[in-house]
């Protein structure tokens, strides 16, 4: 199984309750609820999560979260954050997924 393949299963146990609909974009695997992009599983195992620009900050201080970038040097913005694999591990994903839930939640439905 690949990284790739490793975090899909897991993101998508992980949502389970949410109903997500998966979408090809973003250089992986997206994971949308209710419409809105929450996190996307990349191709070399990376959780790319759309967060609350505000939180930025806060949350690539963490060990393993980089700003996002499409393709191989374009910045996506500071709501965009990628989080290496080593940082998923055990309860990483969980921990990574909750700030991405807390914006989704804050932004209400579409």
């Amino acid at each position: 199984m690949t990284a790739q393949q490793d975090l899909l299963e897991r993101v998508r146990h992980a949502l389970r309750d949410r109903s997500p609909r998966e979408v090809s974009m973003f250089g992986g695997m997206s994971f949308m609820v209710e419409g809105r992009m929450v996190a996307a599983a990349r191709r070399e195992g990376a959780l790319l999560l759309r967060i609350d620009p505000s939180t930025a900050a806060e949350l690539l201080a963490r060990p393993g979260a980089h700003p996002a970038l499409m393709g191989a040097d374009r910045p996506m913005g500071d709501g965009w954050i990628s989080v290496d694999p080593s940082a998923l591990e055990g309860s990483g994903l969980d921990t990574w997924l909750a700030p991405a839930l807390s914006f989704h939640a804050a932004q209400g439905t579409t």
